[in-house]
């Protein structure tokens, strides 16, 4: 499968996941994307198109606790934890999680369970 393809198909499998899931002041939407080397994770409430938390592995402050770089499952899961506790001290603790068409096996899984342990419902 050529890169190309494997783009098409996550877009695909995105656009769908979209179509069922939206976030809302209740429950926002737990947004994770992934690039090669970094992660990224936000909360979105959609009813008001406004990102309420967000962490990636980019920033300062994570960059410390990541030993091998944002692009392994390490850096993933200090992520998780890192969006779980911004937003439990912003007052959320529902969340809607968007795999955002990534296959749900590997950084995004944990991602999650990293922000399950944490305290965050979804």
């Amino acid at each position: 499968m050529s890169a190309v393809t494997r783009v098409k198909a996550r877009q695909r499998r995105k656009k769908r996941i979209r179509g069922n899931i939206r976030g809302s002041s209740e429950r926002p939407r737990l947004c994770v994307f992934r690039s090669s080397r970094h992660i990224y994770a936000q909360i979105v409430d959609d009813s008001e198109g406004r990102t309420l938390a967000e962490a990636s592995s980019m920033s300062k402050e994570l960059r410390a606790k990541i030993e091998k770089g944002g692009g392994s499952k390490v850096g993933a899961a200090v992520v998780g934890s890192a969006i779980a506790e911004k937003a439990l001290k912003n007052g959320i603790k529902k969340v809607v999680f968007d795999r955002n068409g990534f296959l749900y096996h590997g950084r995004v899984k944990a991602v999650s369970d990293a922000a399950r342990e944490h305290g965050l419902e979804f």
